[in-house]
């Protein structure tokens, strides 16, 4: 009848498209208060307010990278926790109008200087948000709600400052 090509271009419409897998650093601090901020950067692109975040790396630990990122995107050092504090989904703009969903895996770190001159400073601004207040600039729904509980539940954030400790 003239439709398994047709057929099979559906079904391959049909699939649903993978999910790209990356990583990021939440940088942190606490003020002289003893309320706890965040370090965001402006996007490359658009400009607005992100985390340092990238693809994984060949031969790193997901949370190396996301190490590597706060350094590169933000001048960030510090310790980075092993241990993921969440995940959160976005839309990245690719060369050419493609699209591609990424999961964002997100590492905490605790950070314990900036540099003044890092790889990526002359094209982003870095600042220091409260937790709440980053909520209100990103994006992405879900990293909205993943601040928000951490603001709510800043216990969590000082379990990793005790990790730092006790590596």
């Amino acid at each position: 009848m003239g439709c398994g090509p047709l057929l099979v271009v559906c079904a391959e419409m049909a699939k649903p498209a993978p999910i790209a897998q990356q990583i990021a650093a939440l940088p942190v601090r606490w003020d002289s208060k003893g309320r706890a901020r965040v370090l965001m950067v402006t996007s490359r692109d658009t400009g607005r307010w992100v985390m340092p975040k990238g693809w994984l790396m060949d031969g790193k630990k997901p949370w190396h990278a996301a190490k590597i990122e706060a350094l590169e995107e933000a001048g960030a050092i510090g310790f980075v926790s092993d241990r993921a504090i969440g995940h959160y989904h976005y839309t990245k703009r690719l060369g050419g109008g493609r699209k591609v969903v990424c999961r964002v895996t997100v590492y905490p770190m605790i950070v314990d200087r900036l540099k003044r001159r890092w790889k990526e400073r002359k094209e982003r601004k870095r600042h220091w948000f409260a937790l709440r207040k980053a909520a209100k600039l990103v994006n992405e729904t879900e990293l909205t709600a993943l601040l928000r509980t951490l603001a709510d539940s800043p216990d969590t954030l000082h379990g990793i400052e005790d990790l730092r400790q006790a590596s």
